[in-house]
């Protein structure tokens, strides 16, 4: 039987591992053209990956309630899943390890709109996946939490600190959540209309990255504060401020996201090793001999 899956933006960083991992899985893979007829280009297909996000955190309140009706649209046209990644945001501001029990409590205006997405896609009796999963790490440098935030100064032996430098950050290798996506598609007519699935993914300090760095390359690596009085001041006048002050909290909490869902749903799922995932963000002029890519 053909298995089609459909992928919301498939040049950014979920649509493109998605269609990469669901092609070499077999599927018939399509790609969504922005401005069309959503419910139309799903018709016929099995799974549909949201890999639609406003960039840099733009207008949330308005364009994330926008996509999902878009979406839920969709699936109820084609009897699609939907799977979608959700993030951690859903959550308060407390250390520990967070799965699909924890109560979701955000003290954030973002974790309030994910919330409310969720629970409009639980309310819409189309069946949903949430894989939900920490900062994402893009082999690829797809504008990621290394490319834009942790290595800009890599060139010049510095990583950024954002905050506690021994907090447990959750991160997302993108191949991994694209590998755990397939899984969950094709055991799809076993799962409930609603799955809350955390990926437990890896999870490490600024610490660990800094020793990473330093054994590879051979040469200290300094942790350089982030300016955060800056984004305060700027906040008012520049969105991506004010958006990222925000979420500021997360980098001072350490937390991680339980696998046992994961485990249960998922047992054969290996993900990628913890050195790779901590080194993929070195541009290849840095450390051009040694391959970053997942190994299979």
């Amino acid at each position: 039987m053909t298995k089609t899956v459909l992928i919301l933006g498939g040049k950014g960083k979920i649509g493109a591992h998605a269609a990469t991992a669901f092609e070499k899985a077999g599927w018939q893979v399509r790609q969504y053209q922005r401005g069309t007829d959503m419910a139309q280009a799903a018709i016929g297909v099995d799974v549909i990956i949201n890999g639609l996000n406003p960039p840099n955190y733009h207008n949330w309140a308005k364009l994330i309630p926008q996509i999902t009706a878009q979406v839920i649209a969709a699936a109820k046209a084609s009897g699609a899943t939907v799977v979608i990644p959700g993030n951690v945001y859903n959550f308060e501001g407390v250390d520990g390890e967070w799965s699909e029990h924890t109560p979701q409590r955000p003290t954030t205006r973002k974790g309030k709109i994910r919330v409310q997405m969720e629970r409009d896609y639980a309310a819409s009796g189309v069946q949903t996946i949430i894989l939900r999963a920490g900062n994402f790490i893009d082999p690829d440098h797809n504008r990621d939490i290394m490319d834009l935030f942790l290595m800009t100064g890599i060139a010049k032996s510095t990583i950024t600190l954002p905050g506690r430098k021994d907090a447990i950050i959750t991160y997302c290798f993108l191949p991994d959540w694209a590998k755990a996506a397939v899984g969950l598609a094709e055991k799809r007519a076993e799962l409930n209309r609603f799955e809350d699935v955390p990926l437990p993914g890896h999870a490490f300090s600024i610490l660990d990255l800094q020793h990473c760095l330093q054994n590879t390359l051979g040469r200290p690596i300094r942790l350089v504060p982030f300016q955060w009085w800056f984004m305060t001041l700027a906040s008012p006048f520049w969105e991506m401020a004010r958006e990222l002050n925000e979420m500021r909290y997360l980098w001072d909490l350490s937390h991680t996201l339980s696998g046992q869902k994961l485990a249960k749903l998922l047992p054969d799922f290996r993900p990628t090793d913890l050195k790779t995932v901590m080194l993929a963000g070195l541009p290849v002029d840095i450390h051009p001999h040694q391959s970053v890519r997942p190994s299979g």
